[in-house]
């Protein structure tokens, strides 16, 4: 089987975009595997599906680089919208994710920005193993936790550089405090509109960049009073925006780019 895909990036956080509306849905986590496979197949940190949707422009579904589903992905939710606005001639689209409705609108300088819904702060939504205080975990580090969709850890330090991911990160995935996983970030405070970021993501390593981490960084350090309502969030790929009025939806704003066009195939 031939499947056309598109892959883009959004500052270094790459994904692939497969549409299948109007036909079948034929991916399955081994596929998603195949593929997101960097020397084997195309190589990603995720893959959008997407599948015809009654009520939005189209339902997206997303999937690891290592066959896992997740529910949401700020960066290839961006990507899908600025390919269905440029589709549709619009500068706004409505699109379908486990997170509900999202609307994504188009920015200056091929910007986009998504409101990816509220976070979820209750320990169980998180989810966490047991009633915990999710704004300090009984961790060394006293890191805090939500639910973007998917689950976020924050480790707030006071030099970026002196942490690595790739060795703090795989453990504190895996911890038994957190019975689906988690992504895992190390936040530097540079100012109270200004963060640096670096991340261990659930089920793909160390990324140059996360939709999802920045929001949840930017949720847990304005939950802190560490941060005001609008961040600029400098990753390793570069930087985007994170809005929070410590209530509502949580925005993502910022830059997408198509790298290739071609088609996979899948046995």
């Amino acid at each position: 089987m031939t499947l056309p895909f598109v892959k883009m990036h959004a500052l270094g956080d790459d994904f692939i975009i497969i549409d299948r509306r109007g036909l079948d849905d034929p991916i399955t986590a081994q596929i998603a595997r195949r593929l997101g496979n960097r020397h084997t197949g195309i190589g990603f940190n995720q893959l959008a599906v997407l599948l015809d949707c009654d009520d939005a422009a189209a339902r997206v579904k997303f999937w690891n680089a290592n066959g896992t589903a997740l529910q949401a992905c700020g960066s290839a939710t961006r990507g899908v919208a600025d390919r269905l606005m440029h589709e549709a001639g619009s500068d706004s689209i409505v699109l379908r994710t486990d997170r509900g409705l999202l609307t994504c609108t188009r920015e200056a300088g091929r910007r986009v920005s998504v409101s990816m819904g509220p976070p979820s702060l209750e320990w169980a939504a998180v989810p966490l193993a047991e009633a915990l205080d999710t704004l300090d975990l009984p961790l060394e580090g006293r890191p805090a936790a939500c639910s973007m969709g998917n689950p976020h850890c924050t480790f707030f330090v006071a030099d970026i550089l002196a942490v690595d991911p790739a060795v703090a990160g795989p453990e504190l995935e895996q911890h038994p405090l957190f019975p689906a996983g988690t992504n895992v970030h190390f936040v530097q405070v540079l100012n109270r509109g200004h963060i640096r970021l670096r991340i261990w993501e659930r089920g793909g390593g160390v990324p140059l960049g996360s939709g999802t981490c920045c929001c949840a960084a930017v949720v847990n350090g304005i939950r802190r009073g560490l941060l005001d309502s609008r961040v600029q969030v400098q990753c390793d790929g570069g930087t985007v925006r994170v809005d929070w009025d410590g209530q509502g939806a949580v925005v993502l704003t910022g830059s997408v780019e198509p790298v290739m066009q071609g088609n996979a195939y899948v046995f």
